[in-house]
């Protein structure tokens, strides 16, 4: 575990430049399992062979998704929540690791772990500044497979 963390960070810290070098996107609805219908999907794609579907939502409508209220004294403002597919079948993939560098339009930098939850992965982070965030994320999944995902998400 300590050696893919590592490996993990490692790679982020050499990707980031070329993580900004073409930009990526989407916005359409999807059904997360368990969860209402989230809207702002920020980026889908099939990669090696994994459906991959990023959502990142404010704080307030995640909470309000799975039927919870905000809680008092909460900094962080957003969550980013990505699911995982078989493009064929449909089915979930829920087991895995998942680790998600976020970088400011200030160029500083959040690196999360996401943890599985309600049939997807997520982890909540601070984004106040308005602006372009660069979304860069490294997953495991169960067939032990390292991939990542690239993508900008503006906050307006």
């Amino acid at each position: 575990m300590k050696k893919l963390v590592l490996t993990l960070a490692a790679v982020l810290a050499l990707a980031a430049p070329a993580a900004f070098a073409a930009e990526h996107g989407g916005h359409a609805g999807h059904d997360m399992a368990g969860m209402a219908k989230m809207e702002g999907v920020a980026y889908e794609a099939v990669i090696d062979g994994v459906k991959t579907t990023f959502t990142v939502q404010t704080m307030k409508e995640a909470m309000a998704a799975m039927g919870m209220k905000m809680p008092a004294g909460v900094k962080d403002t957003h969550h980013i929540s990505v699911t995982f597919k078989d493009p064929k079948s449909g089915k979930a993939l829920t087991g895995g690791e998942v680790k998600v560098k976020l970088l400011s339009p200030d160029k500083s930098e959040q690196v999360k772990d996401l943890m599985g939850m309600h049939g997807h992965f997520g982890g909540d982070f601070v984004m106040t500044q308005k602006g372009k965030y660069g979304v860069m994320a490294k997953f495991k999944l169960a067939d032990g497979k390292i991939r990542s995902a690239k993508f900008w998400y503006s906050v307006n």
